[in-house]
């Protein structure tokens, strides 16, 4: 009962975080949560200006939003969120009819996560896309005054013009986060450094740490998804690339290293999002679990919710702390896209600006993201995060408690650096399923490596059309 509580209350916590991958399968992070059909609400606000339409597929936004102008009362717009859950792939079909439909109802903002981004920065609805300098945006400026990570600005410029059309408010560099209590029971110390030189740089470093933690019974992950987004987010070219589908090395790879994890019992061969994977990070599962890799929000909306406890001492909460991975990477993320279409209301765009400059760029405390970053944008104390600005980070605090005091910054604004965002694809949602999935087959024994990769290009081929290389 206890587990199922804090599978439910995971879920529920999500609603408020921004999706970094859209289906609940295995690779991804749950939408179990959010809205299960269009919603349509209103932002409290004088409407002489007009309405402002956004298309998003949580409420996240809407709220900013909305503290946006209990801030701000002489803004002059009401702002009408339609929410769609990316659950079942409901979200990008009505986007995209929304856009190629145009008028009065046509979204005049809209949201795109890390899995199907691409599709409306550089992909095949990316003509939509109102670059943020014709919004009024001094984008080289800013973005260099707010230290904005490269692969946000890289995910969100279009290739055809080299125009930046999308920023996130987010830093979604991912970390390992660590057990402190197994850290000292192998190595005799919990120290961020030490751990990190234990554990990487590079995947070698990491399985001779996996062998020391399985001597004294201890599991260095709780399933080879734990290391999946690393290793996708981490290597050198997409999914596709000219047309075609391609396998990059270091995701070939991924079929040997999580056939090494499953043959040396490195760990509890969970499904990431399933309740098992859950009971891991409270520490009631098989054998104890060192680690996980993720972004803050995997800390704050995810683990914290787990870790059977809300204070130090309590479950596993407090017993954690982050250190570099051994290999940089990200994972999710939400960027924030304005119609083309606002070309022909100069008023309307103008407020546009206000709202996606106030959310993605403005780096000082009266912006977004440094009450964000300390908790406080909501109006009160709460959850601290990473976010887009390195500028706001350094004047940030990241100390937490689920961390037993480590601030968190001073490994996830570095972790934010040496992230690679010129690996996406449009496809990535739908490819990264499939693969996952023929992996699981071949550790399980259930098909050959061959045999995996064959039917994963043919499993391709007949779900998106695209021929391998």
């Amino acid at each position: 009962m206890k587990k199922a509580i804090a599978f439910l209350l995971s879920l529920m916590m999500v609603i408020a975080l921004f999706a970094g991958c859209a289906q609940p399968a295995a690779s991804e992070k749950p939408t179990a949560a959010e809205p299960t059909a269009a919603e349509q609400t209103a932002t409290a606000a004088p409407a002489e200006g007009g309405v402002i339409n956004l298309y998003t597929f949580t409420d996240e936004v809407p709220k900013m939003i909305a503290r946006y102008i209990e801030l701000h009362p002489e803004f002059k717009y009401k702002v009408n969120p339609t929410i769609i859950a990316t659950t079942d792939g409901l979200y990008q079909p009505a986007l995209d009819q929304a856009l190629a439909a145009g008028g009065a109802d046509a979204p005049d903002m809209y949201c795109a996560e890390s899995a199907f981004v691409l599709k409306y920065t550089q992909g095949d609805m990316s003509s939509y896309a109102m670059p943020y300098a014709d919004l009024g945006i001094d984008v080289a400026a800013d973005t260099k005054a707010a230290d904005i990570a490269q692969y946000t600005i890289d995910i969100g410029t279009r290739p055809s013009d080299k125009a930046v059309v999308g920023l996130g408010y987010q830093a979604t560099g991912g970390v390992m986060i660590y057990r402190r209590s197994l850290a000292k029971a192998t190595w005799g110390t919990d120290d961020p450094a030490v751990i990190a030189d234990k554990v990487g740089p590079g995947w070698d470093k990491f399985f001779q740490a996996a062998a020391e933690l399985k001597a004294k019974g201890y599991g260095i992950v709780s399933g080879d998804g734990d290391i999946w987004h690393a290793i996708e987010n981490s290597s050198d070219k997409g999914w596709v690339v000219d047309g075609k589908l391609y396998i990059d090395p270091k995701r070939e790879a991924f079929l040997d290293w999580s056939k090494k994890l499953k043959d040396n019992g490195y760990h509890n061969d969970t499904q990431d999002w399933q309740e098992a994977w859950f009971a891991d990070m409270q520490g009631t599962g098989p054998q104890p679990i060192f680690s996980f890799f993720g972004p803050a929000w995997l800390i704050n909306y995810v683990m914290a919710g787990n870790s059977g406890g809300t204070k130090i001492g309590e479950g596993t909460y407090g017993d954690w702390a982050v250190c570099k991975p051994p290999i940089g990477f990200f994972w999710g993320g939400t960027w924030v896209i304005a119609n083309k279409s606002l070309a022909d209301d100069p008023a309307k765009k103008e407020a546009v600006k206000t709202l996606i400059h106030w959310i993605t760029l403005q780096c000082d405390k009266d912006g977004l993201q440094y009450g964000w970053a300390n908790g406080t944008w909501s109006g009160t104390q709460g959850t601290k995060d990473t976010v887009a600005s390195g500028t706001v980070m350094a004047m940030s605090d990241g100390k937490i408690d689920f961390l037993n005091g480590q601030n968190m910054f001073d490994v996830f604004v570095p972790a934010n650096q040496f992230a690679n965002g010129k690996n996406l694809t449009q496809y990535d949602e739908d490819i990264n399923r499939i693969w996952r999935d023929w992996v699981r087959q071949y550790t399980s024994g259930q098909v050959t490596r061959d045999e995996a990769i064959a039917n994963f290009k043919q499993a391709v081929k007949d779900t998106l059309g695209i021929d391998a290389a």
